[in-house]
């Protein structure tokens, strides 16, 4: 192994450690619902959360292996999955599955559906670094931290060892996260709708929901992770505030990171020059729908 490969293998196990780290800080012994005799002791939800990392660490061994990309969402979604059951086995009532249903349902629908598309269309940010073990090592670390600190709202809510009664907050959180999640939905059916299509081979979607923003699949992911802090705020206490870092990791991750920034340079690169596009970035938003002016309703 190279030193330069040696350090990316650091680097990610590095990665993966962050968001154990996280977890532990933010569900200190206080907020544990148990702990566990298998593993020094730990905590459930560190124990959870290295599980995860674990998860992702072997199955990443066949995937360079095969140099296949096509496992990796997959993987994602049951580490969801591992996470969120361990820790119902701590939780301490039955209110958690008010924290526990909505990521579960989640991690179902979205593993599915990624997991058909990237077995029939592949995943083209995975070609050059699937063929190069210690860089693609560096994805499935940090999907273990993805999942980490996506989950972390959920994670500090069900370890919660005395929560309160629902009320208002879990309401509104609730209802928050099943609005973020029908547009996830609805929008990512409307794309394979407008894709299945012969006559938009080669087109951009504008249209049903694309036509309010210009990634609504997005914009309803962020939504549904900020319903589930909203709901878990009455559960937070000390450190357990950490789980702020939910939905502006998915914000920061999504908007800057392997979400917006690729989406829109693949899309330049193949449309950039074709007018129609141009105003379709010009007019329509990235996340946040526009009230519309007061010159477009005197027009209407």
């Amino acid at each position: 192994m190279t030193s330069n490969a040696t350090r990316l293998a650091i680097s990610s196990l590095g990665a993966a450690a962050i968001g154990v780290l996280v977890v532990w800080a933010a569900t200190p012994s206080g907020l544990s619902a148990a702990s566990s005799p298998l593993l020094l002791g730990l905590p459930l939800p560190s124990l959870a959360a290295i599980a995860v990392v674990v998860l992702n660490l072997v199955a990443f061994v066949p995937a360079a292996v095969s140099q296949t990309e096509r496992y990796y969402d997959l993987v994602g979604a049951a580490s969801t999955l591992l996470s969120t059951t361990i820790l119902i086995l701590g939780a301490a009532d039955s209110t958690a599955l008010i924290f526990a249903v909505p990521p579960l349902i989640w991690a179902c629908r979205l593993g599915a559906f990624l997991a058909r598309r990237a077995h029939r269309e592949g995943d083209g940010r995975f070609d050059q670094i699937k063929v190069r073990p210690a860089r693609f090592l560096v994805a499935w670390a940090l999907q273990s931290l993805w999942v980490n600190l996506t989950n972390l709202a959920v994670t500090v809510a069900l370890a919660h060892p005395s929560p309160p009664p629902p009320g208002l907050f879990e309401v509104l959180g609730v209802l928050i996260w099943v609005f973020g999640f029908t547009v996830e939905v609805v929008a990512d059916r409307q794309k394979s709708a407008f894709r299945a299509l012969a006559q938009n081979r080669g087109r951009f979607i504008d249209v049903g929901l694309w036509s309010v923003v210009r990634h609504p699949n997005y914009a309803g992911e962020i939504t549904a992770w900020s319903g589930l802090f909203v709901a878990a705020i009455p559960r937070l206490e000390g450190w357990g505030w950490l789980a702020v870092l939910s939905p502006v990791f998915v914000f920061v991750l999504l908007r800057f990171g392997s979400g917006i920034p690729l989406l829109e340079a693949r899309g330049r690169a193949r449309w950039g020059d074709d007018p129609a596009y141009q105003r379709y970035l010009a007019h329509v938003p990235r996340l946040v729908p526009r009230a519309p002016s007061r010159r477009h309703r005197a027009a209407s």
